[in-house]
């Protein structure tokens, strides 16, 4: 299998690798839950491909469409995107919901991950 990888370091995600990249990683895992419409997830995107050069030796970070994989969508209940959630050892350790800085998504996943 091929892996598409959008940008750096932000893994495509889809309902058909989720399980085996985000619930299967060693390391904690960001997830972007976004679609093509959503204004704030185009503001939000820039962000999240900066922190995952950033924070690559901490974190993986993909992006999942959610009008194109409603699997994962349902099953993580996303009802409002721009949606972060990060997951460790296969559960949701915190999640962000709506458009905010990058010094904020930075903050809360440092504090998260226990980096200074």
């Amino acid at each position: 299998m091929i892996l598409l990888y959008n940008h750096i370091m932000e893994l495509i995600l889809t309902d058909d690798n989720f399980e085996k990249e985000v619930l299967g990683s060693d390391k904690p895992f960001l997830v972007d839950f976004w679609a093509e419409w959503c204004g704030p997830c185009k503001m939000v995107s820039p962000a999240v491909s900066q922190i995952a050069e950033e924070l690559k030796d901490h974190l993986r970070v993909g992006k999942l469409n959610v009008d194109e994989n409603p699997k994962a969508t349902m099953k993580y209940q996303i009802f409002s995107i721009p949606s972060l959630k990060v997951f460790k050892g296969g559960k949701i350790i915190g999640e962000m919901v709506g458009a905010m800085p990058k010094v904020v998504i930075e903050q809360k996943l440092k504090a998260l991950l226990n980096l200074s």
